[in-house]
Parts: C-alpha cells; structure tokens; sequence
C-alpha cells in the first residue's frame, strides 16, 4: 500500500523522509514536489487549512504511483504530519500525539453566546475521525498520546484562548493548522486519514525561547520510523469503525 504524507514546510516533510531508507525520487507537480522512498510519498502542502487541502487534493487526483501501481488509486492511506503545540503537562514538550479526532476548531461564527462551530450553522461538519485500530496501533508503535488534535488557521497566542479551546474541546492534546484540511482532501477521494504531530511548544503564551523545534523534528523521524511497517502494512477492510 502507498501513503501520502503531507506536512506544511520542507522542514517537517524531510524529517519524516529521514525515517526511510533507500534511494530518494522526486516527482514534480505543479507548485509541488513530492519526496518518494518506497512506499512513501512526502508533500511540504503550505501552511494553513487551505494550502494543505489543496496540496493534499491535487496530489491524490494527479495518480503518481510507482511504477507499476495503479493510476486511479495510488494511496491507500494519507497522514497529516509535522510539528505542533500542545496542551501540557498532558502531553510535554518532545511527546507524540497520533489523533483519535481531527477537529476544525475555529470553523464556524461568533456570536453573543459564544462560538458556533460551523455543524451547529447547518453546514458540512468540523470533525474526522481516523481509523480507530490504525490509531492504536500507531500509538503502540511509536509511545504516542492518542486524543483530538485541534485544527486552527490562528496559532493560540494567549491562556485565555488555549482555555477556551480546552473547554471548547474537553481532553484535546494539541493544535495545528493543517490536520483538517488534509482530511477533508482525503474525505473527497474517499482515502482514510490519519494525523501525527511532535510537540514542539506549548499552546498558549508563545515563548519561543523555550521551543524545542529540533527535539520536535527528531521525535518525528523517530516516529515514522517505528510506525512505518504499521502504515505501510495496514488494511483499511479490517477497521470497519473507521
């Protein structure tokens, strides 16, 4: 089975193509290039919701498989992958979150009462949920923290705010700003999604002085490469719940 996994910048997606051997092939696409080793297909998509979903989109219906593999359904599995903040002491500073949940977490409008997400409006939905024995065993595999992952396209900056997404989103373990996006791609193509994140700061107050993007991205290629032969080897028809 081939996988695409979609970061946001370079740095994170030549993380995750560390964690694989053998040689390294690269297939342009317009406004992109994918970074293949074996079975893996790596895409750096943008940051933000928007760019990911249209990164994600494009390469699922451009059908660049290896040699030999089917044109209409190069992937059997999409991963949002790279680094994130987290809701600590749950989850600290150099941890593994995998998703249980996708969730978009800003989607929706303001009113006087509050935060509507965009299902309590009447449209579409603002949450995924990925195939729940592929996220166990990732979180097997890896030592990760299983939980939602929020989505957000405003990176938290403040306690008040990182509150209120906690009681928004009771036990979520980290935000993001690309998960949603790459799942509602893969949604449309009807191939499953998953979501994987290092944790390299706190949500809230940003202190940049206590990131640790270097121990993030090292945890991510440490993932992947324990995850990769539960990837690379799971079969979508016996996770039915997902």
């Amino acid at each position: 089975m081939r996988v695409l996994v979609v970061t946001a910048v370079p740095v994170e997606r030549d993380a995750v193509t560390r964690a694989f051997g053998g040689a390294e092939e690269h297939v342009a696409l317009p406004g992109a290039e994918l970074h293949r080793r074996g079975a893996f297909d790596m895409l750096a998509g943008g940051a933000g919701p928007a760019a990911a979903a249209a990164a994600t989109a494009f390469a699922l219906a451009s059908g660049t498989p290896a040699s030999g593999a089917s044109a209409s359904a190069p992937y059997g599995l999409v991963v949002s992958a790279g680094i994130g903040g987290a809701f600590t002491p749950v989850t600290p500073l150099g941890s593994l979150v995998v998703a249980d949940g996708i969730v978009a977490a800003d989607l929706g409008a303001e009113t006087a009462d509050g935060f509507l997400p965009v299902t309590a409006l009447g449209f579409g939905r603002d949450r995924f949920t990925p195939p729940p024995a592929l996220v166990r065993e990732v979180a097997a595999a890896t030592g990760a923290a299983a939980g939602p992952v929020l989505t957000v396209s405003t990176v938290t900056g403040s306690a008040e705010r990182a509150g209120a997404l906690l009681a928004a989103h009771p036990g979520a373990l980290a935000e993001a700003m690309e998960g949603f996006g790459v799942a509602e791609a893969a949604a449309r193509a009807d191939v499953p999604v998953l979501e994987v994140r290092a944790v390299s700061n706190a949500v809230g107050p940003r202190d940049r002085d206590a990131w640790r993007i270097g121990d993030a991205l090292a945890a991510l290629t440490d993932a992947f490469g324990k995850a990769a032969p539960v990837l690379q080897g799971w079969n979508s028809h016996e996770d039915l719940e997902g």
